[in-house]
């Protein structure tokens, strides 16, 4: 079978430190490779060495049998790659025929057939700030085939997408292996890798550490592979020592307390009103009803006075309202707390893993998803907050950045603080949480305590299944 890409010893090093060592795997045409291990071990690396932004420091990449050393993003794409990323690339203000043809003519009709080819009965001129996260990704992926792309990179797909999405995005990916493209697929879903991919790739600090066919890894070994050691269960969380009543909300619909020393989490279906929930209790956007504060009422109050009385927001996505991605790690730890010194700077990098050496050296969008996302979390710890809403904060980051934010989240409640947790993980929202909200159409439906936590019963509050 011929081989679509090939890295033969590929090394890429930053300001003196390795980032990528000896590389050598191969993605072959007409089969799914999924490339997997924890965030900074240099997927994004070798994918951006793929993509044309860095040449790499020794080896060499071949591309259909042929040398491949592309200087830029728009010959990488001229030579038939294409990247379907987390953060997906669309113009929102754009239509969807614009996005496809962003560097070439208009062709409406070109573009619906693309959509249809993805399974998109939308018009091409509707704008994208109109579509679903699912409906994007797919655009995203006609913009690739508009290209007449041979390989295809996915980068955490299945992040921002419904069940039926995913299922979806599944079939499509199945049919683009069976025109014979190459796809390659990175993921912290280690479940979707194994019942997708064809081929795995493990990476540990720059290094392939194991490869194989699918056939040949079981969750367990995934795991054990990309940390170096056996994580095991994570440890229950005791049960909540609950203390003063922290935030009161009494809103349309919604109604609870948030206690000291609790994590009180929030389920639901997309779409359900749990993002729109903690903008309106940070004061984002407009709330009807009342929210009080340590006692005190927030009504009127901006989130930097909110941010005053206490309150913390980590927002769902942290490349577009959660950091400065230019700026480097300590300009972004401050950006609620300019006044902070740089021990206390030092401390709150330290709580979350974050190596000192990387406090000033590199812009934060230089940094893996999974430091990335512990640099907003140390942007909110340095306010010291006494109610910490969390959305999503474990989205597209690693088994071992999960168990450090399940960490920072037990020490924070065991402190004093409150924990109100977002997540639409079910199993993570369980064991971390000490009650569930169950939301839906922008009400609560039902609260769960943790003794009763049943996945079951939950998803039918979601879905609005009376039996």
């Amino acid at each position: 079978m011929s081989f679509a890409v090939a890295y033969d010893r590929v090394s890429k090093s930053f300001a003196g430190i390795p980032a990528v060592r000896d590389v050598s795997f191969t993605a072959r045409s007409g089969r799914v490779l999924g490339l997997v291990g924890e965030n900074g071990a240099g997927k994004s690396t070798l994918m951006n060495l793929l993509g044309g932004l860095f040449l790499p420091d020794g080896g060499r990449l071949q591309l259909a049998g042929e040398r491949y050393e592309p200087r830029s993003p728009l010959e990488a794409v001229r030579r038939g790659v294409a990247f379907i990323h987390q953060e997906l690339s669309l113009f929102s203000n754009l239509t969807i025929a614009q996005n496809i043809f962003l560097t070439g003519a208009l062709d409406r009709p070109r573009a619906t057939e693309l959509l249809a080819s993805v399974g998109l009965s939308l018009s091409p001129d509707t704008p994208v700030a109109a579509l679903s996260p699912g409906e994007r990704q797919l655009v995203e992926i006609a913009k690739a085939l508009s290209i007449d792309a041979r390989v295809l990179i996915f980068d955490e797909p299945t992040t921002s997408l419904t069940a039926p999405e995913r299922e979806r995005l599944f079939a499509l990916i199945d049919r683009l292996r069976g025109e014979g493209r190459a796809l390659i697929y990175i993921s912290h879903a280690l479940p979707d890798v194994l019942r997708i991919c064809d081929d795995v790739v493990v990476l540990r600090d720059g290094m392939v550490v194991e490869s194989g066919p699918r056939e040949a890894f079981t969750h367990d070994r995934l795991i054990t592979a990309m940390v170096g050691r056996a994580l095991g269960e994570p440890a229950p969380r005791p049960g909540a020592c609950r203390g003063d009543l922290l935030l009161e909300v009494a809103l349309e619909g919604i109604a609870f307390g948030l206690h000291r020393g609790e994590v009180l989490g929030v389920a639901g279906l997309m779409g359900s009103g749990r993002t729109e929930l903690a903008r309106m209790l940070f004061g984002l956007d407009r709330a009807r009803g009342e929210i009080r504060l340590q006692g005190r009422s927030l009504r009127g109050l901006s989130p930097r006075a909110r941010i005053a009385r206490g309150m913390a927001f980590l927002t769902e996505s942290r490349r577009d309202d959660g950091l400065l991605l230019d700026a480097s790690v300590r300009e972004n730890a401050t950006l609620a707390a300019p006044l902070t010194s740089t021990e206390a700077v030092a401390t709150a990098c330290a709580s979350v893993r974050l190596p000192a050496p990387m406090l000033d050296r590199d812009a934060v969008r230089t940094l893996s998803g999974g430091n990335q996302q512990k640099v907003v979390l140390a942007k909110w710890l340095l306010t010291r907050p006494s109610v910490l809403i969390l959305d999503e904060p474990t989205r597209g980051i690693d088994v071992a950045a999960k168990r450090e934010i399940g960490r920072v989240i037990d020490e924070l409640v065991t402190g004093g603080a409150g924990v109100l947790l977002i997540s639409s993980e079910l199993e993570e929202l369980m064991a971390l949480s000490d009650r569930l909200m169950v939301m839906r159409q922008g009400r609560i439906v039902g609260e769960v305590h943790r003794a009763a936590f049943d996945s079951e019963a939950i998803l039918r509050l979601a879905l609005g299944d009376a039996s």
